[in-house]
């Protein structure tokens, strides 16, 4: 199912599902239902990923005549971020692909060796925008913005100490994300000033439910710069799959309903480039991965 947040001229943020290439508002179904459903992802997070399982056989057992009232066109309303605001920073995973750990130890504060663990940093809740805005990016703080597309586990449940073996049964779904990185606001070797700036994280289009990804390890991720490809690649090529990832961070901190993992991204960033490339006022940055979809955003140069 792809899950959306989104909004009308009229509403404030909702919550839905595309059926038909149309939006379907989550609340209004529940309401012909007979199933009361939420208005908010984190909400309907909250209720487990069985709940996915149930509206899927009320969808099915719905006439579609039923839709026409609570459905709209995709033109006609505005995505917003699946999760407009998470409830915790963002779980960053870095250098999780060979190749992009290359290409970092060429131009970056990184020593070029294979890590023997996930590196983990995070992003504020306040990087997260959506598709169809704006990055902003501060002259003041940056002047080496970079891109990064990643996909985006999503988490359904409280889990600690989670084995690899299970670590999906904590999966909701995914999304994707554009790590965007400032690389001149590296501080030490600490990465939340580079990372952690607003808008640094656009998210969408949509929350793919894990059911609808016959196998997260097997997806394409790439990302084009004013139509010109930069990234290419495969999440088979992750140095630590989903299962790792979650096994290490549970072990590390609990992981809670809604907690969003970005899992790295591949080589074809700008700062891995000869010359190096950087993005710019009025470039337009889309980052796609298989199954899910394309988030499209352009850069806004500011001086403060």
């Amino acid at each position: 199912m792809k899950l959306l947040t989104y909004k009308t001229q009229n509403s404030e943020p909702r919550l839905g599902f595309i059926h038909n290439n149309m939006v379907v508002d989550m609340e209004d179904f529940g309401g012909i239902s007979n199933f009361p459903l939420p208005n908010d992802m984190l909400e309907l997070i909250d209720m487990g990923f069985e709940v996915i399982e149930e509206i899927t056989h009320l969808i099915e057992d719905t006439r579609e005549v039923d839709f026409e009232n609570i459905s709209l066109p995709l033109n006609e309303v505005e995505l917003l971020a699946p999760i407009e605001k998470p409830r915790k920073n963002i779980i960053g995973i870095g250098l999780n692909y060979t190749e992009h750990v290359a290409e970092s130890a060429r131009s970056l504060d990184t020593t070029g060796k294979l890590p023997v663990k996930p590196i983990i940093f995070s992003k504020p809740p306040t990087t997260v925008t959506a598709t169809n805005t704006e990055i902003i990016k501060n002259t003041k703080l940056t002047q080496q913005l970079d891109w990064e597309c990643e996909l985006a586990v999503i988490i359904s449940k409280k889990g600690k100490y989670v084995p690899k073996a299970d670590a999906l049964d904590y999966v909701f779904g995914y999304t994707v994300i554009n790590d965007i990185s400032a690389r001149d606001c590296r501080r030490e070797g600490q990465w939340i000033v580079s990372k952690g700036q607003d808008t640094f994280a656009p998210m969408g289009p949509y929350l793919v439910t894990k059911d609808e990804i016959e196998n997260p390890h097997n997806l394409n991720v790439s990302l084009k710069v004013n139509g010109v490809e930069k990234q290419n690649s495969n999440t088979q090529f992750m140095l630590f799959n989903i299962n790792y990832l979650i096994e290490d961070l549970s072990t590390v901190f609990t992981l809670e309903a809604g907690d969003i993992i970005a899992t790295g991204t591949p080589a074809g960033v700008g700062a891995g480039r000869n010359p190096q490339e950087w993005l710019h006022h009025g470039d337009v940055v889309e980052a796609t991965v298989e199954g899910i979809g394309t988030i499209v955003n352009t850069v806004k140069e500011i001086a403060k």
